[in-house]
């Protein structure tokens, strides 16, 4: 049978075409080995048992103000207008804005235009013609160029959600900083809170001791102690004093710390009043734990945003073992001399597709995308160990907070029967009938009690600040920003 030229010529292209693609490189199967975790397969139920439930336990968004410390809701505003921390975590999220948006430009023709002028001498036996052959010339040049990548195979809008995706997970970080920074200033405000309760003990302790001391010199005077009992009862007092001193280095340096916190200096610092915070209301744990706390925790979400970024990339990955097609045009004027130049004679025009077709990589492609599976398998589960953190951060601070309540029950009646065992032992000794060796059997039990009560009551604020952390500290309430950008 006869085939006619024309028919050749349609074929021949084909043909080739064919065999490019059955050359082609191939994945070969290539697949991630791992999967997310299912938050509600974490069990979590038995420890959780014995907890108040209420819908609404969510922390708020301005959680701070619970404390009802008016210096403390001052001091973290001043915190996330001013602290440099967070115009860095703001700064990171424009930048990775602008990422995904360089990303999103290789969806769209690009268009270039430019002008050239050039001196040149052309040789006599190139391939150039005469009469220019030989000669200098000054060749014009005036171009448009079209160029777009035909994106069939989603290549390019895979590598713009993929930059879209990590810019998300940069903004939630913004939001994970802004609360890490108002846990930060809210835990410095409590150990200031602490550090002065000890100090209110620590002046107690002194002026019971010096009110001894003067007991002890009358009761020398009187003959009824030696000089021992007093020389003990003055003892007592440099070590309380030493106590204070101990007490205001570590009340400066915190305010030191809440300074550099508001990124300011150490004399703002100086400024900060004594607090004033009071314990939270009975702790409730919010309802549907743990499936809710993926989206409440930031550092959860920004995880499970990379996760998400991680396996775009893995399509970018794929769609490179297909061919790449760009569509190409320009148009111009060019001509050797300014003679004609802006003439129809020295236009130019071309347009045509310019089509690469990966065949043999030496395995490029397939190592690759490997390594973009193990991207994605390392991102998930990093999230798998992000989430179960979270719940046990959770349910530590919980127990946590359990086992507070129970030493503070304890506390309290053992600091009265230590104040009223201390009372006792001081009236005797006032009335003539105690000794001083009793006096101090029964203030050092005294001192350990009111230490551990104001010790106890900071770990309850430490204790609440913790939990309002581990669920997400209002994070929840507000959508991401930057999530309309993937509809732009």
């Amino acid at each position: 049978m006869n085939i006619t030229a024309p028919t050749w010529t349609f074929r021949i292209p084909a043909l080739l075409l064919a065999a490019l693609l059955a050359g082609c490189a191939s994945p070969g199967g290539l697949a991630p080995a791992s999967s997310l975790s299912n938050a509600n397969d974490l069990a979590s139920r038995r420890a959780l048992a014995s907890q108040a439930v209420s819908p609404a336990a969510w922390p708020q968004a301005a959680w701070w103000k619970s404390f009802g410390d008016p210096n403390l809701d001052a001091l973290i505003d001043e915190a996330l207008s001013g602290s440099p921390t967070l115009k860095v975590a703001a700064a990171r999220t424009r930048k990775a804005v602008a990422s995904a948006e360089a990303t999103k430009s290789s969806l769209y023709p690009q268009v270039n235009a430019g002008f050239a002028v050039t001196r040149e001498r052309f040789p006599a036996h190139g391939s150039v013609p005469p009469p220019a052959a030989g000669t200098w010339s000054t060749q014009h040049q005036l171009q448009a160029t079209l160029g777009w990548e035909l994106d069939f195979w989603g290549k390019n809008r895979a590598a713009y959600e993929s930059a879209l995706g990590r810019a998300k997970a940069r903004d939630v970080d913004a939001a994970a900083a802004g609360l890490a920074l108002a846990v930060s200033v809210a835990q410095a405000y409590v150990q200031l809170e602490g550090d002065y309760a000890q100090l209110d003990v620590a002046q107690a302790t002194l002026a019971r001791r010096e009110h001894i001391y003067a007991l002890t010199r009358e009761r020398n005077a009187a003959g009824i102690d030696s000089r021992i009992e007093l020389k003990q009862a003055e003892s007592a007092l440099p070590a309380a004093r030493e106590q204070i001193e101990e007490l205001d280095e570590s009340i400066a340096l915190t305010r030191n710390q809440l300074a550099a916190l508001l990124g300011q200096g150490p004399d703002r610092g100086l400024a900060i009043a004594r607090p004033a915070a009071h314990a939270l209301d009975r702790v409730a744990l919010p309802t549907v734990i743990p499936a809710e706390l993926i989206g409440r925790r930031p550092y959860v979400v920004a995880q499970r945003l990379r996760v998400e970024a991680a396996h775009k990339d893995i399509d970018v990955a794929q769609a490179e073992f297909y061919p790449n097609v760009n569509l190409a045009a320009f148009i111009g004027l060019q001509s050797l001399g300014a003679s004609g130049f802006l003439s129809a004679a020295s236009r130019m025009i071309g347009v045509g597709p310019a089509v690469s077709l990966p065949i043999f990589d030496a395995g490029r492609l397939r190592a690759n995308l490997a390594g973009k599976d193990a991207d994605y398998d390392i991102a998930v589960e990093q999230y798998n160990q992000t989430l179960a953190d979270a719940l046990r951060d959770v349910v530590d601070q919980l127990s946590s907070i359990r086992s507070v309540e129970a030493q503070r029950a304890q506390q309290r009646q053992a600091l009265a029967t230590a104040q009223e065992a201390y009372d006792l032992a001081l009236l005797r000794y006032r009335e003539g009938i105690g000794n001083y060796l009793q006096v101090l059997s029964v203030e050092q039990p005294l001192l350990v009690q009111q230490s551990l009560d104001a010790d106890l009551h900071s770990r309850e604020l430490a204790l609440s600040i913790n939990l309002v952390r581990a669920l997400g500290g209002g994070y929840g309430e507000a959508p991401v920003p930057i999530a309309a950008a993937a509809t732009r």
